[in-house]
């Protein structure tokens, strides 16, 4: 029987609260040199333009000097040097970050053409953990049903930043992505929840990655907790500590209505063995409820020790490695967020598109706060990426 190419992300989003308008950061803003050398630069899409910011330690931003950037940008990723964006059309533009936080364009990657008839994919860009190789997803002509992925492998000239096709993973069904790589740089992992067909279809994927950059499909376990009853769960998102753990964000659904959840999104944490299979200890006793509904994002902060995560609002656990996570906070705010990052000082930034609003705030293992003139309003933002200047230093 011919499958349906009917398909969509899983999501339940509802806004709870109007936020708190500050003012807004656009292009008519006078540059203003910080007080201090920025800690990170922000970078975030909205139609045609990219607004950057360079933050300052206490986690406030200044736009960057001739910012916002016309660009049509739908998703980004960023290392060292450079940034990369997909454009509307599905090819990758890479640009050069300047030392004040600008960009200059390098090229333009135009792609292997794997999507076909099938329109462009949407999947979010990833980079390894040491950032030589960048990876993009193409929508799969097999089978002639537009229902499968492909993970593009893309070498990145450390001079230039231009980009060079390593190879594809082959066709995945019914996954798109993101990645998370664990701290070997070996392994990855994703995971998403579909609705297909008759009913909720979610998927745990492993992927092996190569001394030449390209990823395989790997043979591993991927075990779900077991829901009770006639629960079962969908996991959405991972976010992978610099170890060899990884966190899951699952959502329980009855097998009676598939398509209504039963309940709040649940955490699990998985520990990844040498040969890349996923044991975990997680049960539905011992996985911590969220309070934001589904999962939109999942991040795991540079040190491992705090897992921020989004959807109706926004929350951080504590992560702590194979054991169970922990709750930390409630909501820190109850606007939609749709994608957020970490920096290696102690800064989240978070948007929310249907508020227009940029949050930053500084989390810490033990304290909490918004950092000044947070949130800024913002015209529609769509996503972000920070790229940090401070260093981890090696553990």
């Amino acid at each position: 029987m011919t499958r349906s190419a009917r398909l969509f992300i899983c999501c339940l989003i509802v806004t709870l609260r109007t936020g708190a308008a500050f003012a807004q950061a656009t292009s008519t803003q006078a540059y203003q040199t910080p007080n201090s050398p920025a800690v990170a630069y922000a970078y975030v899409t909205s139609a045609n333009k990219v607004d950057a910011f360079a933050a300052a330690l206490d986690g406030k931003l200044t736009p960057v000097s001739g910012a916002p950037f016309k660009d049509d940008i739908v998703s980004m990723a960023a290392t060292g040097k450079y940034l990369f964006g997909t454009d509307s059309n599905g090819n990758i533009d890479s640009f050069s970050i300047l030392e004040d936080g600008g960009l200059a364009k390098v090229e333009t990657y135009k792609g292997q053409g794997q999507s076909g008839g099938c329109g462009e994919p949407d999947g979010p860009l990833v980079l390894d953990r040491t950032g030589a190789t960048l990876y993009d997803v193409e929508l799969s002509t097999a089978g002639g049903l537009c229902e499968d992925y492909t993970f593009e492998a893309l070498d990145i000239e450390k001079t230039t930043g231009k980009l060079n096709y390593l190879g594809s993973t082959g066709p995945v069904f019914l996954f798109s992505g993101p990645l998370s790589f664990i701290g070997d740089n070996v392994y990855a992992y994703g995971a998403n929840c579909v609705n297909y067909e008759t009913g909720q279809i979610g998927n745990i994927v492993g992927f092996e990655r190569h001394s030449n950059g390209r990823l395989t499909v790997a043979n591993v376990a991927t075990p779900t907790p077991n829901a009770g009853g006639e629960n079962n769960y969908c996991p959405s998102l991972t976010a992978a500590d610099p170890t060899n753990h990884l966190a899951i964000s699952f959502l329980p659904f009855n097998i009676n209505d598939p398509y209504t959840p039963v309940g709040p999104s649940q955490l699990a944490t998985y520990t990844v063995d040498d040969r890349g299979n996923l044991v975990t200890k997680s049960t539905k006793e011992n996985m911590p409820a969220t309070e934001v509904g589904s999962v939109n994002d999942l991040k795991m902060s540079p040190s491992g020790k705090l897992l921020a995560v989004g959807g109706s609002g926004l929350q951080i656990f504590h992560f702590n490695g194979s054991d169970p996570i922990t709750h930390y906070t409630g909501l820190l705010t109850k606007d939609d967020v749709e994608q957020f990052f970490w920096d290696n000082d102690n800064h989240l930034y978070a948007i929310s598109s249907g508020k227009g609003e940029l949050f930053v705030f500084t989390i810490t293992p033990t304290s909490v706060s918004q950092a000044p003139g947070s949130p800024y309003k913002l015209t529609s933002p769509g996503s972000i990426v920070v790229e940090p200047k401070t260093v981890l230093p090696k553990t």
